[in-house]
């Protein structure tokens, strides 16, 4: 079984400059309601529809979820 979106995105944390890929891994490790074993493009976007950080954050997980899907394809 392969790592968690959740998981993944936060390999992009700690970055000195920020970036909206770190940004949102930052944001997500201090949520303690983001959905961490989800692995559902669908469950992880409505959370974000209506807990969006920043304007950008839609767009910066639809890049990390291809990125994902790429990575973990099999």
């Amino acid at each position: 079984m392969h790592q968690s979106f959740y998981q993944f995105l936060l390999t992009h944390r700690g970055k000195l400059q920020k970036d909206d890929y770190s940004k949102l891994a930052d944001w997500a490790f201090y949520d303690h309601h983001f959905p961490q074993y989800a692995n559902s493009y669908d469950e992880i976007s409505d959370y974000l529809e209506w807990n969006s950080p920043f304007p950008e954050a839609l767009k910066a997980f639809d890049e990390l979820w291809t990125e994902y899907e790429w990575k973990y394809s099999s």
